[in-house]
C-alpha cells in the first residue's frame, strides 16, 4: 500500500505574502526604468530596486525555517529537496521556455550575439536552463555574460537552491548561538563589500566568474540565514495597518535616490548595508508579527503572494525586448513609459495565467506523484 507523504499544513503569513508581491512589482518597474540608465548605476530612476532580491532571500530564509525547522523528525533530507523542487522548479522551466520563445525578437546592438546564435544552440541553452545549471561565460548567447542568458533572474534561484542545500546539510543543525555568529560574520562580509568594495552597492551575482560569484554569495548568506534566525528567535512586532506600513517602508527603501557620488561610494554602500541588515528584518518582523482582519486585504495579500514568484521568474524576457527597443530606437521616456506600463500589466497577466494554468496544476500533480512512500 502507498500513501501520500504529507506534513500538517501551517498557516501562512498573509502580510509576508503581500510584501513579496509588492517587491516583485518593484522589480519589474525597476527593470523597465533601467532601460533609461544606459548601464550607469548613478542614473537609475528606482535606485535601489535590485535590493528586492536581497529582501526575497530574507523572506525565503524566514519561510523555510518556519515551514521545516520543526519537521526534520518527520522527513528525510531528500524529502526536503523534493518539496523545494516541486515548489520552485516548474516555474524555472516556464521562465526558460518564455525566454526561448521571445529570444529572436530581442536581437540588435544591445544583444549582439542573438542574431548569430543558431536555433539548436538556443534550444540547448533552454534545456540547460530547465535544470538551473549555470552556464559559463563561454556559452553566452546574448552578450551580457549571464549564467542563464534566456532568463537572467534565474541566477537568484541558483543561489536560492544553494542556500536550501546549506540549510538542509548544516545550518538547520546549528544552535541559535552558532547561527547568530554565522549571521554576524555574514553581515560583516556584506558591510566589507558594500562600504569598502569597488562599487558601493550589491549589484551583481549573475555570472560564473570569481567577481560575480563573490557578489552572489555575499548577497545570499546574510539575508537568507538572518531570516532563519529571525524565525527561530521569534522577536516579532505587532503594528496597526501592518501591510500598508510595511509596503510603504519597503517601497521607500527600494526607491530612494543613490547616496554619494563616484568619490563617496561608501555612502551608498552604508545605506544598502543598513537596509539589508537592519531595515529588511524589521519589516519582516512587523509583517510576521501582525495580522489582517479585513477580508479584502487578506485576499489582496494572497493574490500578491501567489503571483509574486511567477512575475519574478517570467518577466525578464519582456524586459530584454523592451530594453533593446528603447536603446536602439532612442525612445523618449514619455513614450516608453506608456509601453512600460503595458509591459507591467502584461507581466502580471502572464504570471497569473502561468500560475493557474500551469504552476498550480503541475505542483499538485507532482505532489501526488512524487511525495509518496511505502507503508
Amino acid at each position: 500500500m502507498t500513501k501520500t507523504a504529507t506534513l500538517p499544513t501551517k498557516n501562512h503569513y498573509e502580510i509576508l505574502d503581500g510584501l513579496r508581491g509588492v517587491a516583485a512589482i518593484v522589480v519589474v518597474s525597476f527593470h523597465v526604468l533601467e532601460a533609461y540608465a544606459n548601464d550607469n548605476r548613478f542614473k537609475q530612476i528606482l535606485n535601489h530596486g535590485y535590493l528586492a532580491v536581497d529582501f526575497f532571500f530574507l523572506l525565503s530564509g524566514f519561510v523555510v525555517a518556519y515551514a521545516y525547522d520543526d519537521r526534520w523528525g518527520k522527513m528525510t533530507q531528500w524529502d526536503f529537496y523534493k518539496r523545494r523542487l516541486i515548489r520552485l522548479q516548474p516555474m524555472v522551466i516556464m521562465g526558460s521556455i518564455i525566454g526561448a520563445a521571445l529570444f529572436y525578437f530581442q536581437g540588435g546592438t544591445v544583444f549582439p550575439l542573438i542574431n548569430s546564435t543558431p536555433v539548436w544552440q538556443m534550444l540547448l541553452v533552454m534545456l540547460v536552463g530547465f535544470t538551473l545549471i549555470p552556464l559559463p561565460i563561454s556559452m553566452d548567447i546574448r552578450g551580457w555574460q549571464e549564467m542563464h542568458p534566456l532568463n537572467g533572474p534565474a541566477w537568484s534561484l541558483f543561489f536560492e537552491y544553494i542556500a536550501n542545500i546549506l540549510y538542509a546539510l548544516f545550518i538547520r543543525r546549528f544552535s541559535n548561538t552558532v547561527l547568530a555568529i554565522f549571521v554576524f560574520l555574514s553581515a560583516c562580509l556584506l558591510v566589507h563589500y558594500t562600504v569598502w568594495g569597488p562599487q558601493g552597492d550589491v549589484i551583481g551575482g549573475w555570472s560564473i566568474d570569481k567577481t560575480q560569484l563573490n557578489i552572489g554569495f555575499t548577497r545570499l548568506l546574510y539575508p537568507f540565514f538572518a531570516g532563519v534566525l529571525l524565525c527561530r528567535v521569534g522577536k516579532l512586532i505587532d503594528v496597526k495597518w501592518a501591510f500598508g506600513v510595511c509596503s510603504l517602508l519597503l517601497v521607500v527603501i527600494l526607491c530612494l535616490p543613490r547616496f554619494g557620488d563616484e568619490s563617496h561610494l561608501w555612502m551608498n554602500g552604508l545605506y544598502e548595508s543598513i537596509s539589508i541588515i537592519i531595515l529588511f528584518p524589521l519589516i519582516v518582523a512587523m509583517g510576521a508579527g501582525s495580522t489582517i482582519k479585513n477580508k479584502s486585504a487578506i485576499k489582496l495579500c494572497k493574490f500578491m503572494g501567489d503571483i509574486s514568484y511567477p512575475i519574478y521568474i517570467t518577466h525578464y524576457p519582456l524586459i530584454y525586448w523592451y530594453t533593446a527597443w528603447v536603446v536602439q530606437d532612442k525612445i523618449p521616456m514619455a513614450k516608453g513609459m506608456l509601453v512600460g506600463l503595458g509591459l507591467l500589466i502584461t507581466a502580471i497577466s502572464i504570471a497569473y495565467a502561468c500560475l493557474k494554468l500551469y504552476d498550480e496544476p503541475v505542483r499538485n500533480w507532482l505532489q501526488k506523484r512524487i511525495m509518496r512512500k511505502q507503508v
